[in-house]
C-alpha cells in the first residue's frame, strides 16, 4: 500500500460518495490484487461491502489491462529502446530459469537472445490482434449491431463441450440399444501411445480452446446472493463496460421443461448428459448392401443447437444479466443458458458462480473454469473450512450401494457379449469394490438390504484400515475412478434404467431393475423414494471412490450401522481442507476471502493458508468498522439475572439441580432467564430476537416456561413466534413477524411488537436481516458450543492437535471448538444492524462472554463498545437509557417532518 501511495492512489468510480471505510477497503483490495496477495477482508453488513468489492476489483482490472496495453504498445513501437525493453521483459519472465552450466560463445548467446526477442514481439502482436478483435466484437454486441459471425475453428470448443455432431435427420444407429453401451475406456498409457503413433500432440487440443482473458471469479454460497451481487454490478459505474457471465447448476439454469420436471439434481444431470450423448451418437451406420437402417428415435435437447448457443453466448457478454433475466432470454431464443454461459467464460471479465463450481477441481474442470493467473473473490466466507470439507466429503447408504450393484450387475449381464473386454474388466472391478463396501456394513449383495439386520455401532477408521476391512486394498482406486470419470457408466445406467425399470421378469433381466434386492418393504415407499429408486446412485458411488483416493492422514471413514443394512451408512470425512484449497491458492494471482463477519480469523490462517503452504508475507488482513455512530449499538455481557444468580449455561450445568431454578421455576414461580426477557420486552419497542444454543435446549426451556406461566407473561407484551422446523415455512413466519411489528407500531395497543425464538446455526441465524424495528434487541442465551461427543468432531480435534502448532496455552482442537462457537455467535448477533441509521441492543446472557479471550473473538466494531455487567440492574438501566434516547429522537423527527409538511 505504501508503494501504491507513492505512485499515486488509484481512482475508484462509485455510484455515490463512498464512506471513508469503503475508500480504505478499496485501497486495501487494490493493493492485494496488484501484489498478488491472499487477503482476508471483513466489512460488516450494511457498510456496502459488495459495492466496495465491485468498484475496487474492477478498477484494478481496468488499470491492469491498461498497463498491459501500454506496455505492449511501447514494446511494439520499434524505438531505440525496444531491444532493451524486450530484454528486460524477457529477463523477468525467465528469471526462474537456472543459468547454463557451461559458458556459451558470444555469437550463440546473441543468436538465442535475438530469436527470443523476435518470438516475444510476434507473441505480443498476436495478443494485441486478439485483444482488438475481442473488443470490437464486444462493442458490436453492446451497440446491438447485427450478429453474424461465421463458426470458426474456435467454435469447435462448443462442439466438443456439448458433444454435438451431425443433424439427427441424417440417420439413426443400426441398433437402438447402441446408446446403452459404455464408451470404450483407454488407459493413460494407451492414450499416450496412440497419440504418439497417430502423430497426435497434447497441445493440439489446447489450440482449439479460446484464450482466457484476465478475469475476476466471484463466488458466494447461494444463487440469491449471487443474484444480489449481479444487481449491485448493474448499479455500479462499470455496468456498461464489463462483460459478466453468471454460472449455475443445471437445476437452476435448465429451460427444458421436460427435464426440469424430473426434480432432483441427479436426475436432471443424468438426463441432460444422456440427451447430449444421443445428439453425439446419432450417426448413420452402414449395414449389408450399403443401406442405412433407422432405429427408434432418441430424445435430444432442442435447446443445444450450436448457432443458437453462439448467439446466446454473445448476448450474455453484451450486457450484465442475472440468472433469472438470462433464463427469460433463453426461453425466448430457445437456447440453453447452461452451456451458453460456459462458452462465454474465456472472453468474460467477471464470472459469477457458486462455491461448488470453483472449489471442487472436477467441477471446475468440467465447467471450463481456469484459475491460472486469475483473481478469485470468495464472499460470505466465514465458513470456508466447513464448505471445503463438505464439498469433498461423501456419504453412501446401504440401500444406495445395493441398488448400484444390482443395476450394474444386470447391465453387465445383458450386454456382456457387446462390451469390450477392458470395459467388462473395469465393471467387474467396480462391482467387486461395491460388494466390499456392502460387506463392511454387515450385508450381502443380491439380498434385500431392508431384511438384513445389523447391530447399532459407530466406528471411525483411517482410509487404509477401511480398505483392509472391506478387502479392497488390492484394487487400484485411482484407476477405478479414472474409469468411471471417462466412460461415465452413471449416465449409461440412467438410460438403461429408464428403458427397463419396473419391467416384469424376462430373459433379459433376472429381476425387475429398480426393485427386488433394493426395494423398500411394501407400503413404505413414498413418492420421493420412488423417484430416487428410478435414478442410478452411481454418481454418489463415484464420489465416494474419489474420496477414498485422499491421503490416509487427510481423511477418515465413519461407519454407522443401525437396524438394517439399508439405513446404515458410511461417510468419508475430510480432515484437511487445505489439501484441496492449495491448488486454488497456487494457481490464482490473488485470492480474496471476504465476509461481513470473519472473526476469529486464526482458523483461516492455520487450517487453510499456512497448511496449504502460503507464507505469512503473502497474507494481509483488513477489517473495517461500521458506518453507524457508536451510540447506535449497545452490546452487553450479562453475568447474572434479576435474582442475582449467575448465568452460566454450560452443557453440564443445564440439568444439574442447582441450575434448575434458572431454567425452570424460582421461589416466586418465575424463571430467571424469562425475567430477563420480560424486562427487555417491557422497554424494547418492535422486535426482539432470542437465540438458543440448540433445538433441544430451545424445546426444553420453552416447555418449562409454558408450564410456569412465563410464556403467558411474555405474550402479554409481545406476540410470540418460533423458528419453524421446515425450511419452506421460514418466509411465512418472517412475514407474519414483520406484519405484527408494523401493526403494533401503528395501533399503539397493549402489544409493543413481537418476540421471535430462534436457534444458533438454524434457519434464521444466517442470511436473514432483522433491520430496523424487526430486531431492536438480540438476546443470546448461553454459548453455542458444538457437540464435543460427536466422533467426527473428536477426530477433527485430534487431527489438528497432531498437525498444527499449539499457541496461547490452548491446543488447536480446543481453539477449533471456541472458534466454531464464536463464529456462530457473530453470525447471529450481526443480523440486527443493517444500515447507517439502524440501532440495536445485543445482550449476551452468559458470564463466559466476559472472558478476555472470548471478547477478543467478537468483531472489532462490536467489541469496542461492549460493556460487561456483573449485575442485572446497571445493565438494564443502560439499555433503557439507549432505547429512550432513540425513541425521543424518533418522536422529535416525526413532529419536525409533520411541521415541514404542514
Amino acid at each position: 500500500l505504501a508503494v501504491m501511495e507513492e505512485a499515486g492512489a488509484p481512482h475508484f468510480p462509485f455510484p455515490y460518495q463512498p464512506y471513508p471505510i469503503q475508500e480504505q477497503f478499496m485501497q486495501a483490495l487494490y493493493g492485494a490484487l496488484e501484489h498478488g496477495k491472499v487477503g482476508i477482508f471483513e466489512s460488516p453488513t450494511g457498510t456496502g461491502k459488495s459495492l466496495s468489492l465491485i468498484c475496487g476489483a474492477l478498477s484494478w482490472l481496468r488499470d491492469h489491462e491498461e498497463k498491459r496495453r501500454q506496455e505492449a504498445d511501447r514494446l511494439l513501437q520499434g524505438d531505440g529502446g525496444t531491444s532493451l525493453s524486450i530484454s528486460s521483459s524477457l529477463s523477468t519472465t525467465t528469471s526462474s530459469t537456472p543459468p547454463s552450466s557451461s559458458a556459451e560463445p558470444d555469437w550463440i548467446t546473441d543468436f538465442v537472445q535475438k530469436k527470443a526477442e523476435r518470438d516475444f514481439v510476434s507473441k505480443l502482436k498476436d495478443e494485441e490482434l486478439r485483444r482488438k478483435k475481442r473488443e470490437e466484437h464486444l462493442e458490436m454486441i453492446r451497440n446491438n449491431s447485427q450478429l453474424k459471425y461465421a463458426l470458426k475453428r474456435k467454435d469447435d470448443e462448443a462442439v466438443k463441450l456439448l458433444q454435438l455432431s451431425k443433424d439427427p435427420q441424417e440417420g439413426e444407429l443400426n441398433n437402438p440399444e447402441e446408446e446403452l453401451i459404455v464408451a470404450e475406456y483407454e488407459s493413460d498409457d494407451e492414450s499416450k501411445t496412440k497419440n504418439k503413433f497417430c502423430g497426435g500432440d497434447d497441445d493440439d487440443e489446447d489450440d482449439l480452446l479460446e484464450e482466457h482473458v484476465t478475469k475476476i471469479y466471484y463466488c458466494s454460497r447461494t444463487h440469491s446472493q449471487l443474484a444480489q451481487f449481479v444487481h449491485e454490478v448493474q448499479k455500479s459505474p462499470f455496468s456498461q463496460d464489463i462483460s459478466l457471465v453468471p454460472l449455475g447448476s443445471r437445476q437452476n439454469m435448465c429451460v427444458n421443461e421436460e427435464v426440469r420436471r424430473l426434480g432432483s439434481v441427479q436426475r436432471i444431470n443424468d438426463r441432460c448428459m444422456e440427451m447430449q450423448k444421443n445428439k453425439h451418437d446419432q450417426r448413420p451406420k452402414e449395414v449389408e448392401g450399403g443401406k442405412r437402417k433407422r432405429g427408434a428415435p432418441k430424445a435430444v435437447c432442442p435447446y443445444v443447437g450450436a448457432q443458437g448457443l453462439q448467439t446466446l453466448r454473445d448476448t450474455v457478454l453484451g450486457a450484465v444479466r442475472d440468472i433469472e433475466q438470462l433464463l427469460s432470454l433463453a426461453r425466448e431464443t430457445r437456447s440453453c443458458p447452461y452451456y451458453a454461459t460456459r462458452l462465454a467464460i474465456p472472453p468474460a471479465q467477471l464470472v459469477v458462480l457458486p462455491y461448488q463450481t470453483v472449489l471442487h477441481e472436477g467441477t471446475r474442470r468440467a465447467s471450463g473454469v481456469q484459475l491460472k493467473g486469475q483473481v478469485l473473490i470468495i464472499d460470505e466466507a466465514h465458513n470456508l473450512s466447513d464448505v471445503l470439507s463438505c464439498i469433498h466429503s461423501s456419504e453412501l447408504t446401504g440401500a444406495q450401494l445395493c441398488r448400484a450393484h444390482s443395476q450394474l450387475a444386470q447391465y453387465s449381464e445383458r450386454y456382456r457379449s457387446r462390451l469390450k473386454a477392458k470395459n467388462l474388466m473395469y465393471i467387474k472391478q467396480i462391482l467387486f469394490v461395491v460388494e466390499g463396501l456392502v460387506r463392511v456394513l454387515g450385508g450381502k449383495v443380491g439380498q434385500n438390504p431392508h431384511s438384513q439386520t445389523t447391530q447399532p455401532v459407530t466406528e471411525l477408521l483411517t482410509i487404509n484400515n477401511f480398505l483392509f476391512k472391506a478387502q479392497i486394498d488390492n484394487i487400484n482406486l485411482f484407476k477405478v475412478t479414472t474409469t468411471t470419470t471417462r466412460s461415465q457408466p452413471q449416465h449409461t445406467l440412467c438410460g438403461f434404467i429408464e428403458k427397463y425399470a419396473g419391467l416384469p421378469n424376462r430373459d433379459t433381466l433376472s429381476v425387475p431393475l429398480s426393485l427386488s434386492p433394493v426395494e423398500s418393504p411394501p407400503g413404505q415407499q413414498g413418492a420421493a423414494e420412488e423417484r430416487e429408486l428410478a435414478a442410478s446412485p452411481m454418481m454418489q458411488v463415484e464420489g465416494f471412490f474419489m474420496a477414498l483416493t485422499n491421503a490416509n492422514t487427510d481423511g477418515r471413514v465413519v461407519l454407522h450401522t443401525q437396524g438394517n443394512v439399508a439405513v446404515s451408512s458410511m461417510k468419508f470425512l475430510l480432515l484437511n481442507p487445505a489439501v484441496h484449497f492449495s491448488q486454488v491458492l497456487k494457481d490464482c494471482r490473488a485470492v480474496i476471502i471476504a465476509g461481513g463477519t470473519m472473526q476469529p480469523v486464526s482458523d483461516f490462517k492455520q487450517e487453510l493458508l499456512f497448511s496449504a503452504g502460503v507464507g505469512a508475507e503473502r497474507i494481509i488482513e483488513f477489517s473495517c468498522g461500521h458506518v453507524i455512530p457508536p451510540e447506535n449499538i449497545l452490546p452487553i455481557v450479562l453475568c447474572s439475572g434479576p435474582s442475582g444468580q449467575e448465568l452460566e449455561f454450560t452443557f453440564q450445568n443445564r440439568d444439574t439441580p442447582h441450575m434448575k431454578p434458572m431454567l425452570m421455576l424460582m421461589g416466586r414461580g418465575e424463571c430467571n432467564t424469562g425475567r430477563v426477557l420480560s424486562n427487555l420486552c417491557n422497554v424494547v419497542p418492535g422486535g426482539v430476537v432470542c437465540f438458543f444454543p440448540s433445538y433441544d435446549y430451545s424445546r426444553r426451556i420453552l416447555e418449562n416456561w409454558d408450564a410456569s406461566g412465563v410464556l403467558a407473561r411474555l405474550s402479554s407484551k409481545k406476540k410470540i413466534f418460533q423458528e419453524p422446523k421446515k425450511a419452506n415455512q421460514v418466509e411465512k413466519v418472517l412475514n407474519e413477524f414483520s406484519r405484527t411489528i408494523q401493526r403494533c407500531a401503528v395501533d399503539a395497543g397493549t402489544l409493543s411488537g413481537a418476540l421471535l425464538f430462534s436457534v444458533v446455526g438454524g434457519k434464521m441465524s444466517e442470511g436473514i436481516n432483522f433491520s430496523d424495528d424487526l430486531g431492536r434487541c438480540i438476546v443470546m442465551v448461553g454459548m453455542p458450543y458444538p457437540n464435543i461427543k460427536s466422533p467426527e468432531l473428536k477426530e477433527k480435534m485430534a487431527y489438528l492437535d497432531k498437525n498444527l502448532p499449539h499457541s496461547g496455552g490452548r491446543s488447536p482442537g480446543q481453539a477449533l471448538i471456541e472458534n466454531l462457537c464464536m463464529k456462530a455467535v457473530n453470525q447471529s448477533i450481526g443480523r440486527a444492524i443493517r444500515h447507517r441509521e439502524d440501532y440495536a441492543c445485543i445482550v449476551l446472557c452468559d458470564r463466559r462472554y466476559s472472558r478476555p479471550a472470548t471478547l477478543a473473538k467478537l468483531p472489532d466494531w462490536i467489541r469496542a463498545h461492549t460493556h460487561t455487567h456483573t449485575s442485572f440492574g446497571p445493565a438494564f438501566a443502560s439499555l433503557r437509557r439507549v432505547i429512550h434516547t432513540h425513541l425521543q429522537w424518533i418522536i422529535h423527527t416525526h413532529y419536525v417532518c409533520r411541521a415541514h409538511a404542514l
